[in-house]
């Protein structure tokens, strides 16, 4: 072998070697990080009794209603989710107490044996994305009920949370709560309307 041609060889070698490596480094794709890989979810029933105790932000029962619906179809409760408001005595107005039942289909991982599947997926789901940090800082007592007694009855994962709620002085920044949840594909979501 000719000492040009060694080195040709040797310069594609290092090259490839070169284009390989930074391949090795870089971790997982993007789509095994997003968790986009295709799952199946069964759904399952779930109820919780929600009474939302705070000194902070106040609502009437119908406002909690809505906001707890909002909630629980963001996080991945089938649409037909019901939540029903009790014991209000208020009307219109903020209520001390407002209390609501929350009645629900949620995705759990199917059974290896299982064949009434829903396609699934992971989605990240962050309650402060995007918002206005007054906002989140005046649900702070929300979200940390929310992560305590709602959030553990649906599929979750990489849970981050933080609160830190004063009551009457809400702390801007000191809320989060952010979690990948399995969720239906979107073609599961029209079948069930």
């Amino acid at each position: 072998m000719r000492p040009r041609t060694l080195v040709i060889r040797l310069a594609t070698l290092a090259v490839g070697a070169a284009l390989t490596i930074p391949a090795a480094w870089a971790g997982p794709q993007p789509e095994a990080a997003s968790g986009a890989a295709p799952e199946a979810g069964v759904w399952t029933p779930k109820e919780v009794d929600f009474a939302y105790r705070a000194f902070t932000s106040r609502y009437t029962c119908d406002g909690l209603r809505d906001k707890m619906r909002g909630i629980v179809l963001e996080l991945g409760a089938r649409a037909d989710a019901k939540v029903l408001t009790y014991g209000c005595l208020r009307g219109p107005r903020p209520e001390q107490l407002p209390n609501v039942r929350i009645r629900m289909h949620v995705l759990q991982p199917a059974p290896h044996d299982s064949t009434a599947t829903v396609p699934a997926h992971w989605q990240t789901v962050d309650f402060a994305a995007g918002r206005d940090p007054t906002e989140v800082a005046g649900e702070c007592e929300l979200i940390q009920q929310v992560r305590e007694h709602v959030l553990p009855l649906f599929t979750a994962r990489n849970v981050t949370s933080s609160t830190t709620c004063v009551p009457r002085a809400p702390v801007l920044g000191a809320t989060q709560l952010k979690a990948d949840v399995l969720v239906a594909d979107p073609s599961a979501r029209s079948a069930q309307r």
